[in-house]
């Protein structure tokens, strides 16, 4: 019965985001989602260049959909599941292509290193798996607070940074190439700021979780 009342909870919440889906911000989340494949065929056939400008793009529309929604009043709850499932699946698929092209490389200090990536895709799986258990207890997942903005900034410009100057791949690596020492630094600073912010949205999480529970046990001794 409870897994039952779980999912008509869930199904109901998809429902209710469905009533304002249709914003500006929600459409621009939709783009970067779109987006992660083209980003992947494009770095894939070493068109490194040209994927860049897919991420820059994808940057800039995560820079503006937040501030449109606030000005315009279009925030709602799909945006604020919508805008940070962007996010996630952006990185994950980032850090999965960067994973995969250190794991290839043939410097072992880059191949080793290559592990610290799997901190950013084992992030971002949970807290996508939180969102849904979250909504399943008929809570909206909580919207980016500023340690999780600063973290996605730093993540764009840190990566944004690899796709043009990494060794092996990068658009302008024979103008110059990142030393990787420089690349190793910038990247634990990225992966520290990220688990900052993880950290960060756990204890309102907790706190809404036993808030609802409480009103379960609640209403279930009413009734």
């Amino acid at each position: 019965m409870g897994k039952l009342t779980d999912v008509n909870t869930l199904k109901a919440q998809f429902e209710d985001m469905g009533k304002d889906a249709w914003t500006i911000p929600n459409l621009l989340s939709i783009i970067r989602i779109i987006a992660i494949p083209f980003f992947v065929y494009f770095f894939v056939t070493k068109r490194y260049l040209i994927a860049v400008l897919v991420i820059f793009v994808s940057g800039i529309t995560d820079l503006f959909d937040g501030k449109i929604a606030r000005h315009f009043n279009q925030i709602s709850k799909l945006g604020k599941l919508l805008d940070p499932a962007a996010d996630k699946l952006t990185e994950i698929t980032v850090t999965i292509v960067y994973f995969r092209e250190f794991q290839n490389s043939g410097e072992k200090a880059l191949k080793l290193f290559s592990y610290v990536f799997l901190l950013f895709i084992l992030k971002e799986l949970t807290m996508i798996i939180g969102s849904f258990v979250l909504l399943s207890m008929d809570i909206v997942p909580e919207a980016a607070i500023i340690y999780g903005k600063v973290a996605t900034v730093v993540f764009y410009l840190v990566m944004g940074s690899l796709m043009l100057f990494a060794p092996g791949f990068g658009a302008f690596a024979k103008v110059w190439t990142m030393p990787h020492a420089l690349l190793m630094v910038l990247v634990c600073i990225s992966a520290f700021l990220t688990l900052a912010a993880f950290t960060s949205y756990l204890p309102n999480t907790i706190k809404k979780i036993k808030a609802r529970q409480k009103q379960t046990e609640t209403t279930e001794t009413e009734e």
